[in-house]
């Protein structure tokens, strides 16, 4: 188990320096010559913008840049906003529980969903189960804007149930920050759910389908424990492969349903950091949301482990 853990730790690192390395470099290179310019505006004098371009170290060459950035970010220094002067880390980390609290959220309510709806669909087929594939083919359609205006047009204007927008943290009221977090994270978990149900569904189907299965029950075992303690693990593995795509599926809507719901989360950061070119800010973000797929990943890969030894011995 842990040469498991290892290897799958390893590739994560892998991948996140991979792309943090081709990130900054297309953010550099893509920036031109011109950022301290930018920075300070077309009226600059040339003494003012070369002045600039040294204090952020854009006099240097681009490898020597990389290197000094890179040794930040190993230290936890992901650097400083060209904009607003303010730490990255601290500005990511005020704003990196908001998002996480919508993804994790999103994310257990696709997998108990989904995998309900899933079993469902193949266990008792019929009108049941073409009614829950076109469900999940309409629901994986349709672009989480619209879901989340239909949520606050439904739930918030007519019925009045929830806030439409705004945010308000835990600690300030755990009951107000459930409010606040429950359309957002519906929204999110409509595409999720859509996507996995068929995986689960699929799974299922072909377990049912195998010799096991009919010897189970040719030795007396209940429905009910052939499917859920037999076939419905042995076919988990499949759906929570496609769940690690979908999680990385999730961090980008939550780009999009944080800037419906105004939610401060790092949705809203990335938006505000790629239309200004904050540099620094952007590739933070990078790095953070690298690190929160390879965590997320990780956890799926060790479950899937657990229910699969298979997994671990491959």
């Amino acid at each position: 188990m842990y040469r498991f853990i290892a290897r799958r730790l390893g590739s994560g690192v892998v991948l996140v320096a991979a792309l943090t390395t081709l990130t900054f470099f297309l953010l550099y290179l893509g920036a031109g010559d011109d950022i301290a310019r930018q920075l300070l505006g077309e009226e600059a004098d040339e003494a003012a913008v070369r002045a600039k371009e040294r204090e952020l170290g854009l006099d240097r060459p681009i490898v020597t840049q990389f290197a000094h950035w890179l040794s930040g970010a190993v230290h936890g220094d992901l650097g400083t906003s060209w904009f607003n002067g303010q730490d990255v880390g601290a500005a990511i980390l005020s704003r990196l529980s908001v998002t996480v609290s919508l993804v994790i959220g999103s994310t257990l309510l696709t997998v108990v969903f989904a995998t309900v709806l899933g079993v469902v669909a193949a266990t008792r087929g019929g009108w049941v189960d073409r009614v829950v594939q076109v469900a999940g083919v309409l629901g994986h359609a349709v672009p989480n804007f619209l879901i989340s205006l239909g949520l606050v047009l439904v739930f918030a204007i007519s019925l009045h149930w929830f806030r439409p927008t705004g945010y308000t943290r835990f600690a300030e009221s755990p009951g107000l920050w459930l409010s606040s977090i429950t359309l957002p994270v519906l929204a999110l978990a409509v595409h999720g759910v859509s996507g996995v149900v068929q995986q689960v569904r699929g799974a299922v189907v072909d377990e049912l389908g195998r010799d096991y299965v009919r010897t189970l029950r040719s030795r007396g075992l209940s429905e009910a424990r052939v499917v859920y303690r037999h076939a419905l693990r042995n076919a988990a593995g499949p759906a929570l492969s496609f769940l690690g795509v979908q999680v990385v599926g999730l961090l980008g809507g939550a780009v999009i349903i944080e800037q419906v719901f105004a939610i401060p989360g790092l949705g809203q950061v990335a938006v505000t950091a790629t239309g200004q070119g904050d540099v620094p800010l952007v590739m933070g973000l990078v790095v953070v949301s690298a690190v929160l797929v390879v965590v997320l990943n990780l956890l799926i890969d060790l479950l899937q482990g657990w229910l699969n030894p298979k997994v671990r011995l491959g």
